[in-house]
């Protein structure tokens, strides 16, 4: 009997199946509240028709939904297909898309399958936050594992393809390019980025008119920099980050982000000095972990369904240790309960409100795993101390 739940538990088919069964079922049940718990995807599949419309994406319609658009307009092209169908069936396709992106870019990864089914095994609870919001970020942290992944399979266009449909949606993309310097043929990827961009950018155009799109592109920069400022405020249910630890604890909301770059971004970049090691896919794949927890933890933007991207980079990070100390466990422990369900009925309500949320204690065992990655990245021979496809 213990045999064979293991060969269950070890195997990715059906770990990977509950994940689709719960991207229907979160889909339905929310659609079952009523318009008020999907108004994020009411949000979203409006992108597509203020995009025909000529109507601003960026400013509040309250008869349509609550709160504003934030993505570009190049999502609704992405979203159209699902914005076409009754809601009930584009909430729930929408969420099997993006589950299977995600799964994709997991059996990609050069591990072996029961390290897979445990990958997406500790994912999960991450997972199931995220889809409750029918949020991008699963297809995000989807395409920014496979602009890496193409990288090394010398795959440039498919790459960079990947980097740019998360940089058009979400500005945050642009970290895909933390693997360009493991680039073979950086020639083709860099003229294969300009053809993309070029169609990525004039696309919308066709249902829309150049003269909308450009304006588009003017109202997405002044609302990704109004909601910034508004994020930083300490009852804030974003700003889940590095710098929300501190502004919250400090109990002062005008501490500048450029504070925590300062150090951030240099600490982020000094691993690119370890030239040798860049011919190692583990290094290369570790790189990916930094860059996947620097994207969360540097970013006031950052709240709790957007932690499935750092929690996709602790995982990267444990799955290529060797050897797994008790000091190793004992971190990856640290993240599922303090990270994973710290949002959950785990943690008693009172809890919740008065530790986790007001000093945004979720971040805290992700910037530990931060650090440790960037002392692994300066420190270790990823040939002989890394293991892949094991």
């Amino acid at each position: 009997m213990k045999e064979k739940f293991l060969k269950i538990l070890l195997n990715p088919k059906y770990i990977f199946g509950v994940y689709l069964i719960i991207s229907v079922v979160t889909a339905l049940s929310k659609f079952s509240k009523g318009d008020h718990a999907i108004n994020n995807y009411l949000i979203f599949k409006n992108v597509f028709f203020n995009t025909i419309n000529e109507k601003n994406l960026y400013l509040q319609y309250p008869e349509l939904f609550q709160d504003s658009n934030h993505y570009g307009i190049f999502f609704s092209l992405l979203i159209a297909p699902f914005a076409l169908m009754p809601d009930w069936l584009g909430i729930c396709l929408w969420n099997v898309a993006n589950t299977l992106i995600f799964l994709y870019a997991i059996k990609k990864l050069p591990f072996s399958d029961p390290k897979k089914a445990l990958f997406a095994l500790f994912c999960l609870q991450e997972y199931i936050t995220s889809s409750l919001y029918f949020q991008f970020n699963i297809a995000l942290v989807a395409h920014l594992m496979l602009a890496a992944i193409y990288i090394y399979e010398s795959k440039e266009t498919k790459s960079v393809g990947a980097m740019l449909v998360g940089f058009f949606v979400k500005i945050y993309g642009i970290l895909g390019l933390s693997q360009f310097f493991f680039i073979k043929n950086k020639g083709r990827y860099i003229l294969s980025g300009i053809v993309i961009a070029l169609l990525f950018f004039v696309i919308p155009m066709l249902y829309s008119s150049p003269s909308f799109v450009l304006q588009s592109y003017a109202d997405w920069y002044q609302s990704l920099s109004e909601k910034n400022g508004q994020n930083q405020g300490l009852t804030s249910y974003q700003d889940i980050s590095l710098m929300g630890v501190v502004r919250r604890i400090a109990g002062d909301p005008s501490i500048s982000n450029l504070a925590f770059l300062a150090f951030g971004l240099p600490l982020f970049a000094i691993p690119y000095v370890r030239m040798k090691q860049y011919k190692n896919y583990a290094f290369q794949l570790m790189i990916l972990a930094s860059t996947l927890l620097f994207l969360v933890l540097f970013s006031s933007s950052s709240e709790s369904p957007t932690y499935i991207i750092a929690v996709v980079g602790v995982m990267i990070w444990f799955f290529l240790q060797k050897e797994r100390s008790p000091f190793i466990i004992g971190l990856l422990i640290f993240v599922i309960i303090f990270t994973c369900f710290s949002t959950s009925d785990l943690f008693p309500k009172f809890v919740k409100e008065n530790y986790i949320k007001k000093y945004s204690l979720k971040s805290v065992p992700c910037i530990v795993i931060w650090l440790r990655v960037i002392y692994e990245l300066l420190t270790k021979n990823f040939e002989k101390d890394y293991s892949l496809n094991s």
